[in-house]
Order: structure tokens, then sequence, then C-alpha cells
């Protein structure tokens, strides 16, 4: 079995390593990155929270989701940057003076030039402009055309068309307990009983698989042997800002997924 060793003169530029890997490449220049996307990079690469003094002006132009903040760096200088989300598929996609609404947890990262925005849609973030932007999936993408409904589970994104409304089947509706799940969300549901109902024009982005994303710390240690701080004769207890007791940051994606049952 012949392995492929990879070095910074053969990595790809802003493209895909593997299906589940992407490589992005700054040449002097920024990208803002979802923590914890980043697994190594070649180069002088800095990391700066949103909010940082010297990023007033690019936070001014391009991220406008304080719910997010605490989710979101910077990255700035030259290199390039390998992506990934715990083996899911890996894509990039370009926008033309367009605008795609996407779940938050599956957004990685994106360039300066798209302008991020918190959408009317709970969990779900705005890109707006023209650029590149890095998005994760569980199984490769289909694009549909509205008029559609869909599984929430299921769904990404989607691109020039209106948001969503709720549609309940009604066997779903019908009686007390339905009643009860329709306003509280306590039962769940399937997508043969709930859907996100589109029409209009535009595309609908789905992943070609019904499980969520699962959510992760931001900042977290994981408790496994071998990771430094995580493992068997470490302390757990999350001290430090990378313990894996430390706390989430407000607005976190799991909040509001809890928050609205999502």
């Amino acid at each position: 079995m012949t392995v492929q060793v990879l070095d910074p003169a053969t990595l790809p530029a802003d493209d895909n390593v593997n299906p589940y890997t992407f490589c992005v490449e700054l040449k002097g220049s920024q990208w803002f990155l979802q923590k914890g996307k980043m697994i190594a990079y070649y180069g002088q690469i800095e990391f700066n929270g949103i909010g940082h003094g010297a990023l007033d002006r690019l936070v001014r132009t391009s991220f406008h989701s304080p719910l997010h903040a605490g989710d979101w760096v910077v990255a700035q200088g030259s290199g390039k940057m390998l992506l990934a989300d715990r083996a899911f598929d890996v894509n990039s996609f370009d926008l033309d003076e367009g605008n795609l609404t996407i779940r938050a947890g599956n957004l990685l990262a994106y360039q300066p030039s798209l302008a991020l925005k918190q959408s009317i849609v709970p969990g779900f973030l705005t890109l707006i402009g023209t650029g590149k932007f890095v998005a994760a999936s569980s199984g490769p993408v289909v694009f549909m055309e509205p008029p559609l409904r869909v599984d929430p589970q299921a769904l990404v994104g989607w691109a020039d068309c209106p948001s969503p409304c709720h549609h309940y089947d009604h066997g779903y509706a019908r009686g007390v307990i339905g009643g009860l799940r329709a306003l509280t969300g306590i039962g769940g549901s399937s997508g043969e009983e709930h859907q996100f109902e589109f029409v209009g024009a535009g595309t609908v982005l789905l992943q070609s698989s019904e499980a969520l994303m699962p959510e992760q710390a931001t900042g977290a240690v994981p408790h496994e042997p071998g990771v430094p701080g995580g493992g068997p004769g470490h302390a757990s207890g999350g001290h430090g800002p990378l313990g894996s007791g430390m706390p989430r940051m407000p607005g976190q994606l799991g909040d509001l997924q809890r928050r609205f049952g999502l």
C-alpha cells in the first residue's frame, strides 16, 4: 500500500485534499474560521477571536452575528491551513452576488468578501455577497429546486429563495398528544410528520443523511488516551482555558437548538 505524504508544495491551494479535508491557502490574507475546524497548518498564521481590536474594521464589514461571535476566529497570515470536521464530507462553494442560508454547525469557514448575518430562522446563518465558503455535511450535498418539503434533519441550507415555513402533517397535529408535541417539541418527530416547506425560485441544499452533526463544545479537550490534558492521569476538571470542563459560550448552536426545539 502506497501512502501519499504531503508537504506545502504538494498540498492543493483552496481545494480538497480528500473528501473530508479542505486546504485553504493564505497569502497575507484573512479567512473567518469556526473554532475547532482547523486540524493543521504550514506557514505563519495567526488566529484571533472576534472582538480583537485590530480586527474591528474587518468584523464591522463581514461579521454580523453576535450570537455566534464566541464560536469564530479570524485566521490571517501566509501559509496553508487544513480544515476538517470529524470525518464529515467537506466541500467549498462559491457565491456570486448571492445569498445563502446555512445551518450554523455546518459552516466551517468563509472569505471576508462575504458578509455573515444572523438568519431569522434559529440555528442558521446567512452569507451575502461574492466569495468562497467551506461547509461540512453528513454525506454528499444534493441540490434541489423548490417547491419542496424537506426533513429538517437533512436540511443543510438554501440559496436565493424565501425562508421555509413549518409543515405538520395531519396525523402529527391532531389530538392532545400531537398538540403538545407541536407546542413543546417533547417527543420529537420524524421527517414524515414534520417538514420544512420551500416555495418560490432558488436552490435547497440537502445532505444525503438524516443525521445531524453532533455538537462539540468549543475548546474542550477530548477525554481520550494520548490527548494532552484529556487522557487517564490528567485532570479533566477543566480549570484552564482548554479544560474539558470549560463552560459553553452563550449563543452556541446547541443552545439555540434546545431553546427552539430544533
